[in-house]
């Protein structure tokens, strides 16, 4: 039962960029604001950026329960702690500053330095458990697009 609450904390923290990110989806002014943008035709339809959020907030939430749930001592996991709050910090952060304030440019930096830490955290979660790096994979290849869609915003805007 212990294990089971492991998870379901792993994935309510998984979550939480997610829940910062609903008060600046696009909708009303907003909506009118995002869809006025010039935008790669690579853009997938609004549904999808749901659909593909809810699946890798859940594989992140996952890899962290397979930290958490890791034999090793707490404090030889602190890094992997670390990078995991950074990482949910600059998602939400990436939402504030792109829907929220509408600095794209801003945005785009930040989302850059968000590949990089997700790229350095799957690195120390395969230190930590092999499944739990590969878990963040996609997460690494989904904001490598997401970084061509902002670009693409910056650029044509």
């Amino acid at each position: 039962m212990k294990q089971f609450f492991k998870f379901i904390w792993a994935q309510i923290v998984s979550f939480l960029p997610g829940a910062t990110g609903i008060m600046f989806t696009p909708s009303g002014n907003n909506s009118a604001w995002y869809n006025a943008l010039h935008k790669s035709a690579l853009t997938p339809a609004g549904w999808f950026f749901g659909a593909a959020w809810t699946v890798l907030y859940f594989l992140l939430g996952w890899a962290l329960y397979l930290i958490m749930k890791n034999s090793r001592p707490w404090q030889q996991k602190i890094r992997a702690y670390t990078l995991f709050g950074i990482h949910l910090f600059l998602n939400a952060l990436w939402t504030y500053w792109f829907f929220g304030a509408h600095l794209m440019d801003i945005s785009l930096v930040v989302l850059a330095v968000l590949l990089g830490v997700a790229i350095w955290m799957m690195r120390v979660f395969r230190t930590i458990d092999r499944r739990a790096g590969n878990l963040v994979w996609p997460y690494i290849i989904w904001l490598g697009f997401a970084l061509y869609l902002n670009g693409a915003i910056v650029y044509m805007n």
